[in-house]
């Protein structure tokens, strides 16, 4: 079958290469945008080193997910700065804030022009600032990825900026990074990590590139996602789960996701809860529904079979099956202490609005099988 495949200019991976990061970023611009989370001073010593080569830094703070109101707040700063680079070191949603900061600096109008679902989705006029991503979580793959999503809290919703020119010109990946994220965000951003493996995987747009970065963070996930919560400062166990949310990246962003991200973005923006703590608290039901629906509607699909490869990959083991995955998916969640959707607030009453709202977004559509209303909601309940 024919694909495509598009990822950033350049990736670097591998313990202690942040240290290159301003080397890196004095061949590429002058005045630097540097995007942090709610402590920037955390990243004090990559201040002064980007002002060693001579760098001037203006510094925004991007604490929570960002919002549109956010960001636009953050572009004005940032047009006041003359700035002409963007780096951004985070976690996802920083990322995120990095992304479409580059993205909307150089461009006219306002981000509801350029965002899908609530703007008017209009194409960038304007290529975005070169931008480098340091990702200080193993979870979104955003450092690898083509699109920031953004929360608006009027709709209820999270909404992607989205081009292709938002691939991060580098994606600098130092698992060194990962090692101070107190065990909770480990949880959460680990088993984020988790479902943009499974969920490209049994795309229907799924592609051999795709498949062979699906299977290697798959076998990595298995080996080291409970050990690196266990285990915070298991080098190996950290290094497995940067490249492992490395490869998923690299894998959504050219196979979309599925019915459990189409949930999520409305599910977060409902209740504010952490991204991946909603993935995990929807992957089980979503795989189950797949599963049925396939079997009823598809049966010869390649997704069947590939679950069962995902589960012997997770497992390590030939002889694992669908149900041997799910419930060690489910197991996972259990000793993670993942809330169910009912803990975040989720009522039945608002599945119907859910629903409608999910449909519509942009990760549904690479699902490997369409679900109805019906089958949607059963997982809502299913995770209640």
């Amino acid at each position: 079958m024919p694909f495509e495949f598009a990822t950033a200019a350049r990736i670097i991976f591998g313990d202690g290469t942040a240290g290159q990061l301003p080397e890196l970023a004095s061949a590429m611009g002058r005045r630097v945008l540097l995007v942090a989370g709610a402590n920037p001073a955390r990243h004090s010593q990559c201040i002064d080193a980007l002002a060693k080569v001579n760098l001037a830094c203006a510094v925004i703070s991007a604490a929570g997910e960002p919002s549109i109101a956010a960001i636009e707040e953050a572009r004005a700063e940032a047009r006041r700065s003359r700035c002409d680079l963007v780096i951004a070191i985070g976690g996802g949603s920083v990322i995120d804030s990095g992304k479409a900061l580059a993205a909307l600096i150089p461009n006219p109008g306002e981000a509801l022009d350029y965002l899908e679902v609530i703007g008017a989705g209009e194409k960038l006029s304007v290529s975005p600032l070169p931008f480098i991503a340091l990702p200080t979580t193993a979870g979104t793959g955003a450092e690898v990825t083509k699109n920031a999503v953004l929360s608006s809290p009027e709709h209820g919703v999270k909404v992607s900026l989205r081009d292709n020119r938002m691939l991060p010109d580098i994606a600098l990946v130092d698992p060194l990074l990962t090692h101070s994220l107190p065990p909770a965000a480990t949880a959460s951003t680990g088993m984020d990590a988790l479902t943009q493996l499974l969920e490209p995987f049994v795309s229907h747009l799924a592609n051999p590139l795709t498949n062979a970065l699906c299977e290697a963070g798959l076998r990595r996930a298995g080996r080291s996602l409970r050990r690196v919560v266990a285990e915070p400062n298991d080098a190996d166990a950290r290094a497995d789960m940067a490249l492992a949310s490395l490869l998923g990246g690299l894998a959504l962003a050219n196979a979309k996701l599925g019915a459990v991200h189409g949930f999520a973005g409305v599910l977060g923006g409902l209740t504010g809860a952490p991204h991946g703590t909603v993935c995990a608290a929807l992957l089980p039901g979503v795989i189950n529904a797949n599963m049925t629906a396939l079997a009823a509607r598809a049966a010869d699909s390649p997704a069947l079979r590939k679950y069962r490869r995902a589960a012997r990959l997770l497992l390590d083991s030939p002889d694992a099956t669908a149900q041997d995955a799910l419930d060690w998916i489910n197991e996972t969640s259990r000793l993670f202490e993942i809330p169910r959707l009912g803990e975040l607030s989720v009522d039945k009453v608002d599945f119907a609005e859910i629903v409608a709202k999910s449909q519509a977004s942009s990760s549904m559509k690479g699902n490997p099988i369409p679900l109805d209303a019906q089958e949607l909601a059963a997982i809502l309940s299913a995770a209640l």
